[in-house]
Protein backbone atom coordinates (compact mmCIF):
# COMPACT_ATOMS: atom_id res chain seq x y z
CA UNK A 1 0.00 0.00 0.00
CA UNK A 2 1.13 3.41 -0.72
CA UNK A 3 0.97 6.64 1.62
CA UNK A 4 1.99 9.89 1.35
CA UNK A 5 4.66 11.56 3.16
CA UNK A 6 4.27 12.84 6.32
CA UNK A 7 3.65 16.28 6.74
CA UNK A 8 4.53 18.25 9.96
CA UNK A 9 4.17 21.58 10.26
CA UNK A 10 5.92 23.63 12.88
CA UNK A 11 4.81 26.99 13.91
CA UNK A 12 7.02 29.64 15.85
CA UNK A 13 6.37 32.57 17.79
CA UNK A 14 9.43 34.08 18.30
CA UNK A 15 9.45 37.80 17.76
CA UNK A 16 13.33 39.05 17.95
CA UNK A 17 15.73 37.83 15.67
CA UNK A 18 17.61 35.09 16.28
CA UNK A 19 15.19 33.83 18.60
CA UNK A 20 15.01 31.12 21.34
CA UNK A 21 11.73 30.17 20.37
CA UNK A 22 12.92 29.46 16.77
CA UNK A 23 15.75 27.81 18.14
CA UNK A 24 13.41 25.51 20.28
CA UNK A 25 11.03 24.79 17.07
CA UNK A 26 14.26 23.80 14.97
CA UNK A 27 15.54 21.24 17.49
CA UNK A 28 11.93 19.99 17.77
CA UNK A 29 10.91 19.73 14.32
CA UNK A 30 14.02 17.82 13.66
CA UNK A 31 13.51 15.72 16.00
CA UNK A 32 10.00 14.94 15.14
CA UNK A 33 11.64 14.72 11.41
CA UNK A 34 13.69 11.70 13.15
CA UNK A 35 11.63 9.92 14.97
CA UNK A 36 8.90 9.71 12.50
CA UNK A 37 11.60 8.76 9.68
CA UNK A 38 12.75 5.96 12.29
CA UNK A 39 9.11 4.68 12.01
CA UNK A 40 9.33 3.78 7.92
CA UNK A 41 7.85 6.90 6.92
CA UNK A 42 8.64 9.92 4.32
CA UNK A 43 8.84 13.00 6.25
CA UNK A 44 8.46 16.62 5.03
CA UNK A 45 9.05 19.19 7.78
CA UNK A 46 7.29 22.98 7.27
CA UNK A 47 8.26 26.05 9.40
CA UNK A 48 5.58 28.80 10.07
CA UNK A 49 7.15 31.86 11.10
CA UNK A 50 4.81 34.09 12.61
CA UNK A 51 6.57 37.22 13.42
CA UNK A 52 6.21 38.11 9.33
CA UNK A 53 2.96 37.82 9.62
CA UNK A 54 1.51 40.02 12.35
CA UNK A 55 0.54 42.80 9.68
CA UNK A 56 -1.15 40.14 7.51
CA UNK A 57 -3.04 38.43 10.73
CA UNK A 58 -4.35 42.13 12.06
CA UNK A 59 -5.51 42.35 8.43
CA UNK A 60 -7.18 39.40 8.81
CA UNK A 61 -9.31 40.03 11.95
CA UNK A 62 -10.47 42.89 10.12
CA UNK A 63 -11.60 41.62 7.27
CA UNK A 64 -12.22 37.83 7.82
CA UNK A 65 -10.03 36.92 4.90
CA UNK A 66 -6.29 35.47 4.86
CA UNK A 67 -3.90 36.59 2.19
CA UNK A 68 -0.87 36.04 0.57
CA UNK A 69 1.56 34.29 2.91
CA UNK A 70 -0.99 33.93 5.66
CA UNK A 71 -3.49 31.87 3.89
CA UNK A 72 -0.45 29.84 2.42
CA UNK A 73 0.46 29.04 6.36
CA UNK A 74 -3.08 28.39 7.16
CA UNK A 75 -3.32 25.65 3.99
CA UNK A 76 0.14 24.49 5.76
CA UNK A 77 -1.73 23.87 9.04
CA UNK A 78 -4.99 22.48 7.43
CA UNK A 79 -3.01 19.72 5.57
CA UNK A 80 -0.34 18.49 8.26
CA UNK A 81 -0.86 15.44 9.74
CA UNK A 82 1.12 16.99 13.03
CA UNK A 83 1.76 19.99 14.58
CA UNK A 84 4.78 21.51 16.76
CA UNK A 85 3.89 24.46 18.37
CA UNK A 86 6.18 26.42 20.05
CA UNK A 87 5.40 29.97 22.11
CA UNK A 88 7.38 32.66 23.73
CA UNK A 89 5.75 33.34 27.40
CA UNK A 90 4.13 36.45 27.99
CA UNK A 91 2.42 37.54 31.17
CA UNK A 92 2.36 34.09 32.20
CA UNK A 93 0.93 32.80 28.95
CA UNK A 94 0.98 32.63 25.35
CA UNK A 95 2.00 35.58 23.33
CA UNK A 96 -0.62 37.38 21.66
CA UNK A 97 0.49 36.34 18.16
CA UNK A 98 0.45 32.91 18.34
CA UNK A 99 -3.01 33.34 20.05
CA UNK A 100 -3.99 35.15 16.68
CA UNK A 101 -2.86 33.28 14.62
CA UNK A 102 -4.88 30.10 15.80
CA UNK A 103 -8.21 32.47 16.46
CA UNK A 104 -8.35 33.09 12.81
CA UNK A 105 -8.33 29.13 12.11
CA UNK A 106 -11.76 28.21 11.35
CA UNK A 107 -13.32 25.67 13.11
CA UNK A 108 -12.46 22.01 12.92
CA UNK A 109 -9.82 23.01 11.42
CA UNK A 110 -7.32 21.23 13.98
CA UNK A 111 -9.64 18.45 15.15
CA UNK A 112 -8.23 15.45 16.31
CA UNK A 113 -4.84 16.69 14.70
CA UNK A 114 -1.80 15.69 16.62
CA UNK A 115 0.08 18.25 18.30
CA UNK A 116 3.30 19.01 20.61
CA UNK A 117 3.20 21.95 23.04
CA UNK A 118 6.42 23.67 23.80
CA UNK A 119 7.04 27.69 25.35
CA UNK A 120 10.08 29.81 25.56
CA UNK A 121 10.60 31.83 28.65
CA UNK A 122 13.68 33.33 30.64
CA UNK A 123 13.10 31.79 34.17
CA UNK A 124 11.67 28.48 34.74
CA UNK A 125 8.99 29.65 36.94
CA UNK A 126 6.84 30.22 33.81
CA UNK A 127 6.87 26.41 32.97
CA UNK A 128 3.08 26.28 34.31
CA UNK A 129 2.08 27.36 30.88
CA UNK A 130 2.41 24.06 29.79
CA UNK A 131 -1.00 22.73 31.35
CA UNK A 132 -2.51 26.14 32.53
CA UNK A 133 -2.80 28.17 29.21
CA UNK A 134 -1.43 26.06 26.02
CA UNK A 135 -3.28 22.44 26.97
CA UNK A 136 -6.51 23.81 27.20
CA UNK A 137 -6.29 26.45 24.12
CA UNK A 138 -5.49 22.82 21.80
CA UNK A 139 -8.42 20.76 23.94
CA UNK A 140 -11.05 23.41 23.12
CA UNK A 141 -10.03 23.29 19.47
CA UNK A 142 -10.27 19.82 19.52
CA UNK A 143 -6.28 18.59 18.74
CA UNK A 144 -4.73 16.06 20.29
CA UNK A 145 -1.80 16.96 22.62
CA UNK A 146 0.97 14.32 23.14
CA UNK A 147 1.76 13.98 27.27
CA UNK A 148 4.93 15.15 26.97
CA UNK A 149 5.32 18.82 26.51
CA UNK A 150 8.55 20.91 26.41
CA UNK A 151 9.32 24.02 27.75
CA UNK A 152 12.90 25.69 27.98
CA UNK A 153 14.17 28.68 29.98
CA UNK A 154 17.32 30.17 29.05
CA UNK A 155 19.62 28.54 31.16
CA UNK A 156 18.56 25.35 28.86
CA UNK A 157 20.10 26.93 26.10
CA UNK A 158 23.65 27.54 27.96
CA UNK A 159 26.61 25.92 28.36
CA UNK A 160 25.44 24.24 32.10
CA UNK A 161 22.71 22.63 30.14
CA UNK A 162 22.42 18.64 31.36
CA UNK A 163 20.87 17.28 28.43
CA UNK A 164 17.48 17.19 30.56
CA UNK A 165 15.94 19.76 27.17
CA UNK A 166 17.42 17.47 24.65
CA UNK A 167 15.13 14.26 26.56
CA UNK A 168 12.30 16.41 26.82
CA UNK A 169 12.50 16.89 23.22
CA UNK A 170 12.89 13.58 22.00
CA UNK A 171 10.14 12.31 24.07
CA UNK A 172 8.20 14.62 22.93
CA UNK A 173 9.00 13.96 19.24
CA UNK A 174 8.45 10.04 19.96
CA UNK A 175 5.15 10.53 21.53
CA UNK A 176 3.93 12.48 18.25
CA UNK A 177 5.84 9.60 16.19
CA UNK A 178 3.62 7.14 17.84
CA UNK A 179 0.50 8.84 17.52
CA UNK A 180 1.10 9.07 13.85
CA UNK A 181 2.56 5.64 13.65
CA UNK A 182 -0.83 3.97 12.48
CA UNK A 183 -2.31 6.66 10.50
CA UNK A 184 0.50 8.56 8.98
CA UNK A 185 -0.08 10.11 5.55
CA UNK A 186 -3.59 10.02 6.70
CA UNK A 187 -6.39 11.78 7.52
CA UNK A 188 -7.77 10.85 10.82
CA UNK A 189 -10.84 10.06 11.74
CA UNK A 190 -13.10 12.19 13.84
CA UNK A 191 -15.85 11.62 16.02
CA UNK A 192 -19.25 13.35 15.08
CA UNK A 193 -19.58 16.77 17.21
CA UNK A 194 -22.15 16.73 19.83
CA UNK A 195 -24.19 19.92 20.38
CA UNK A 196 -24.51 21.50 23.47
CA UNK A 197 -28.44 20.96 23.07
CA UNK A 198 -28.22 17.22 22.62
CA UNK A 199 -27.54 17.13 26.60
CA UNK A 200 -30.64 18.59 27.15
CA UNK A 201 -33.01 17.09 24.37
CA UNK A 202 -33.87 13.89 27.11
CA UNK A 203 -32.75 15.20 30.39
CA UNK A 204 -32.85 13.28 33.45
CA UNK A 205 -35.46 14.44 36.27
CA UNK A 206 -33.30 15.71 39.30
CA UNK A 207 -34.86 13.61 42.28
CA UNK A 208 -34.18 10.35 39.81
CA UNK A 209 -30.12 11.07 39.73
CA UNK A 210 -30.30 11.81 43.72
CA UNK A 211 -32.28 8.49 44.03
CA UNK A 212 -29.77 6.75 41.87
CA UNK A 213 -26.50 8.37 43.89
CA UNK A 214 -28.74 7.07 47.08
CA UNK A 215 -28.39 3.38 46.15
CA UNK A 216 -32.56 3.64 46.17
CA UNK A 217 -34.12 2.04 43.24
CA UNK A 218 -36.38 4.08 40.90
CA UNK A 219 -40.36 3.80 41.31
Amino acid sequence: MTTRTTRIVVVSAGLSVPSSTRLLADKLGAAVERAVGARGHEVEVEHVELRPLAHALADHLLTGFPSGDLAEAIEAVRHADGLVVVTPVFSASYSGLFKTFFDVLEPGLLDAKPVVVAATAGTARHSLVLDHALRPLFAYLRAVVVPTGVFAASEDFGATDDGSLDKRVERAAGELAVLLGGTAGEVPATAPRRSVADGFSAPTPFEQLLREAGGSSVR
